[in-house]
C-alpha cells in the first residue's frame, strides 16, 4: 500500500495517513509497539515538521524539505534485484555480518549472515517483536518514548520494521556488524526506520551503518536507533553518510550507558542534501564513558546539522565530543551540543569541541555550545572555532615548494584526521581517510554503486 502526500500543511498530511491506516500501521506489529503509537503521533502533532521556531532546530528548517509529493509505504514491498549484486563493498580486507536494510525494513532475500557467538539475536525489529519478546519489550521505547522531539515520536507513530541486535552478557562480537542501509525506491518515498541495540553486561560489539541512495528520486529517512549499554559493556556505532543531494537524512541517536560501560560513536557525512543527526546520551552508571565524534564536508547547497545533549546523571563519568566540518561553495551547517551535569553527578569530566573552516564567504557555519552544571565538583569545558584555511601553515608548505592546492588539500586531511583517526576498524579508518580525501578533492565518491553524480 502507498500514500502518496501533496504536501504543504505536511504535520496535518502525515496525521491523517495515520489515522485513516491504522490497521495498516498495527498489523503484524507487537502490542508493544501499536501500544505507543497514538501517543507518539498526538506529540508529533503538537510540534509539527520542526522549523527555526523549535528551539532545537534553530539551524534547520524542515518544512520545505517536506513539501515535496512522495510516497510512504507501511508495508515492505519486494525489490525486483538482488540488492546484494546491486551493492558492493570494496574495502580492502573488511572484515564484517553484513546486513542489508531497504527504505527502513529488514532486506528480505538477506543472505546469511555469518556465525554469531551463541545467544547472539540480529534480525530484522519485526521479527525480535514476535520471537524474543522479552527482551524487546523491556527495551523498546524507552527512551524514544521520553522524547518531545517530534521526529522521534513520528518514527513511534510510524515504525513498522528495522534491525535489532541483542548480546548477552559476557560475550564478544569479534568482527563487525555491517549494515548497508539503501533507499531505492520507483517513486519519491519518505521512510521510517526503527532499530534497538541491547549489549548485555561486559559484552562488546562494533556496528558500521552505511547510507546510500541507489537512484535520484528524492528520498527522506526518518531513523531511530535506541541503544542501551549495560554495565562493564563496550559498544561501538559508525555511521557513514554517503547519499545524494536529493536526500533527506533523518537521524536520532538514543543512548544509556550504565556502570563502566563505554559508548563510542563516529559519523561521518561525505554527501547528503540536508543530513540532521540527533544524539541523546545518558550516562545513567558511575564511571560510565562516552565519546561522541563527527566530520562532514559539505559543498553546493547541502546543509548538514549536528545536535548532541549529553547528560552526566552519576558521579566519576567522563565524555567526550568532537565535531568537524568543512564547509565549500554555499554550503552551511549547524552544530549545537548541551552538557547536562545533574546535582549528584560529582567528579564529572566533560568536554566539547567544535571546529569548522569556511573555504569561501559563502559558506555558513552556526555553532552553539551549552554547558548547564548542577554540580560543584567537575571538570568540563567547551569550544567553538569558526575560520578560514590557517594561513600560517599554507605559508609554510608553500615556502617548501608544495603548490597552492596540494598545501590547501594537506591541511584540510589533516584538519579532519582528527576524526578519521578515532575509528576503531583499521581497514575501514583506511578506507575512509581515502574517501575523505578524494572528496575533498572533488570526487564524489569512490563508489561506483552509488547514485552519486548529484543535481544542484
Amino acid at each position: 500500500m502507498s500514500n502518496v502526500l501533496t504536501n504543504y500543511t505536511a504535520t496535518e498530511e502525515l496525521a491523517d495517513l495515520f489515522y485513516q491506516n491504522r490497521s495498516v500501521y498495527y498489523e503484524g506489529s507487537s502490542p508493544v509497539m501499536n501500544e505507543a503509537r497514538e501517543l507518539a503521533m498526538r506529540k508529533f502533532q503538537e510540534k509539527g515538521i520542526p522549523s527555526r521556531k523549535n528551539e532545537n532546530y534553530k539551524y534547520t528548517d524542515l518544512r520545505p524539505a517536506f513539501q515535496n509529493d512522495f510516497s510512504v509505504v507501511p508495508k515492505y514491498i519486494e525489490q525486483n534485484v538482488d540488492l546484494h549484486d546491486l551493492f558492493n563493498c570494496d574495502v580492502p580486507q573488511l572484515d564484517t555480518h553484513i546486513i542489508l536494510l531497504v527504505n527502513g525494513w529488514y532486506y528480505g532475500r538477506n543472505r546469511r549472515v555469518g556465525e554469531l557467538p551463541q545467544g547472539v539475536v540480529c534480525c530484522s525489529l519485526q521479527h525480535a517483536a514476535r520471537e524474543h519478546a522479552e527482551i524487546f519489550n523491556k527495551y523498546y521505547n524507552q527512551q524514544a518514548g521520553q522524547t518531545d522531539d517530534p521526529l522521534p515520536n513520528l518514527n513511534t507513530a510510524l515504525a513498522k520494521d528495522g534491525l535489532f541486535l541483542y548480546i548477552p552478557d559476557n560475550v564478544t562480537i569479534e568482527k563487525p556488524i555491517q549494515v548497508i542501509n539503501l533507499l531505492n525506491a520507483a517513486e519519491n518515498t519518505f521512510a521510517v526506520q526503527r532499530n534497538l541495540f541491547v549489549c548485555g553486561k561486559n559484552s562488546e560489539a562494533t556496528i558500521v551503518f552505511c547510507d546510500h541512495t541507489l537512484n535520484q528520486n528524492y528520498y527522506i529517512l526518518n531513523n531511530v536507533s535506541e541503544c542501551v549499554v549495560d554495565r562493564d559493556a563496550r559498544f561501538s556505532f559508525l555511521s557513514l553518510q554517503n547519499q545524494h543531494n536529493g536526500a533527506v537524512n533523518l537521524t536520532h541517536l538514543f543512548g544509556d550507558v550504565w556502570e563502566n560501560a563505554n559508548l563510542l560513536t563516529n559519523t561521518l557525512t561525505l554527501n547528503g542534501g540536508i543530513v540532521r543527526n540527533n544524539f541523546s546520551v545518558k550516562l545513567v552508571g558511575e564511571h560510565a564513558s562516552a565519546s561522541l565524534n563527527g566530520l562532514s564536508y559539505n559543498d553546493q547547497k547541502q546543509h548538514v546539522d549536528n545536535y548532541v545533549v549529553m547528560e552526566h546523571t552519576k558521579p566519576n563519568c567522563t565524555s567526550y565530543q568532537l565535531f568537524k566540518n568543512i564547509l565549500d561553495e554555499q554550503s552551511s551547517g549547524a552544530f549545537a551540543g548541551r552538557i547536562h551535569v545533574f546535582r549528584d553527578a560529582q567528579k564529572t569530566e566533560a568536554y566539547q569541541q567544535n571546529n569548522n573552516v569556511l573555504m569561501n564567504e559563502e559558506a555558513e557555519m552556526n555553532t552553539k555550545p551549552q554547558l548547564i552544571i548542577d554540580a560543584d565538583d567537575v571538570k568540563c569545558s567547551h569550544g567553538a572555532t569558526v575560520g578560514r584555511i590557517d594561513e600560517e601553515a599554507l605559508f609554510y608548505l608553500r615556502a617548501r615548494g608544495i603548490g597552492e592546492r596540494e598545501a590547501r588539500l594537506m591541511i584540510m586531511y589533516a584538519f579532519a584526521d582528527n576524526v578519521v583517526s578515532k575509528i576503531n576498524i583499521a581497514p575501514l579508518r583506511e578506507r575512509i581517510g581515502e574517501m575523505v580525501d578524494r572528496r575533498l578533492r572533488g570526487d564524489l565518491s569512490p563508489c561506483q554503486n552509488c547514485a552519486l553524480s548529484c543535481s544542484h
